[in-house]
């Protein structure tokens, strides 16, 4: 029988944890291709797309912010690690949506029709607002709103 030492025992468990671990991070939308997570529709708009990461690194997109605060009053939030968003500023590009200014105004359509879009900085909203009109939020207000 052959005999392990202390060192490769202690190697192939680094080996399995390095493996194992999961990877807590936003993947790219493949706009025109990926689905919504909860609503099926295939996520075009580069404006107003979301996304979570769960604490175990699986990732779930959505065609909207909307879609993404509805399915996650269906799961346990305690598993999310990341809520990231679109923002009209840089489209395509996902921030944290719990640091997000959000702006529901009739002037800007999104995909879902909830008229909800994101802002990475609460001067860039109020500057659309003063031009589109409409109402703004943080995110805990943004989830109080919408709140079924």
């Amino acid at each position: 029988m052959k005999k392990y030492s202390f060192n490769n025992i202690a190697f192939f468990i680094l080996v399995i944890m390095l493996f194992g671990s999961c990877n807590v991070q936003p993947e790219t939308i493949h706009y025109g291709e990926d689905n919504c997570h909860y609503c099926s529709m295939t996520i075009v708009d580069k404006i107003h797309a979301a996304e979570i990461v769960t604490k175990k690194g699986k990732v779930f997109k959505f065609d909207a912010v909307e879609c993404m605060i509805n399915y996650v009053a269906e799961i346990d939030k305690e598993e999310i690690s990341l809520y990231l968003s679109n923002h009209y500023d840089s489209p395509e590009e996902l921030i944290d949506a719990t640091q997000a200014t959000f702006l529901i105004s009739k002037n800007i359509s999104s995909p879902m029709g909830a008229f909800l879009t994101s802002f990475e900085s609460k001067a860039s909203a109020e500057k659309v607002k003063s031009e589109k009109g409409g109402n703004l939020f943080t995110w805990e207000e943004l989830l109080e709103h919408l709140k079924h």
